[in-house]
């Protein structure tokens, strides 16, 4: 999960995040599964979590279209739980590795390789995306990339919820991620930053909630942000 440690890091590419994140992942597959598991479960995700997620889903199904996308998939936990509520559910993953372990694990829901700012969806074909603590491997300054990519696959209307550790966009550095012998860096967003680029990025943030930590990994304060693509 995540360290307790910080240090300050320089800039870094939109390359170099998205390559660190997707080697770790590579690496360490097998073991987060072993960790986290393939569902949701109350040990990695708290109550307001799990609240906020069935939010997500009402609102979705009370619109024409029920097609989301779990964006940063892992092993398909999320995708499982939309699924598992009715909607028809794309899961997307930078790590071929992690999209083995969700294809076994959840094996009547199709996962794709994709980016955060390169989904492998059509223009305005989704009603809805779910990016389940996905943004916190991207650096601040490369948000707007991601946000733009979710503006232009989602329908008029669609629903985006985002799920991230709360901070002021502090970086932190861990060596040996995930039990590899390999560094990467994650970023506690500020909520109010993140909201900013949402509204900048053309979706209208409808329902926001931060609660302290409260899980044995958690060290930091949690944040949901749901928006509206207008």
């Amino acid at each position: 999960m995540e360290s307790l440690r910080a240090r300050s890091v320089g800039w870094v590419s939109q390359e170099d995040h998205v390559a660190a994140a997707r080697t770790v992942y590579d690496a360490a597959a097998e073991r987060y599964v072993r960790l986290v598991g393939t569902e949701l479960s109350a040990a990695t995700e708290g109550p307001i979590d799990r609240s906020l997620l069935t939010a997500f889903v009402e609102l979705v199904a009370a619109g024409p279209a029920t097609n989301v996308a779990d964006v940063g998939c892992g092993p398909g936990r999320v995708a499982a739980f939309l699924a598992a509520h009715g909607l028809d559910v794309l899961g997307v993953d930078v790590s071929p590795a992690m999209l083995v372990e969700a294809r076994n694990a959840h094996p009547g829901i199709p996962f794709e390789q994709g980016r955060l700012d390169q989904l492998p969806v059509t223009d305005g074909s989704l009603a809805g995306i779910v990016c389940w603590y996905s943004i916190i491997y991207t650096p601040p300054e490369r948000l707007a990339d991601a946000f733009a990519e979710f503006v232009r696959a989602l329908s008029s209307g669609g629903y985006l919820l985002l799920a991230f550790q709360a901070g002021s966009g502090e970086p932190v550095h861990r060596a040996g991620a995930h039990g590899t012998a390999l560094s990467l860096t994650n970023y506690r967003h500020g909520l109010d930053d993140v909201t900013r680029r949402l509204e900048k990025a053309g979706l209208h943030v409808h329902a926001l909630a931060r609660r302290e930590p409260e899980l044995d990994h958690e060290s930091t304060p949690q944040a949901i942000v749901i928006a509206r693509c207008r």
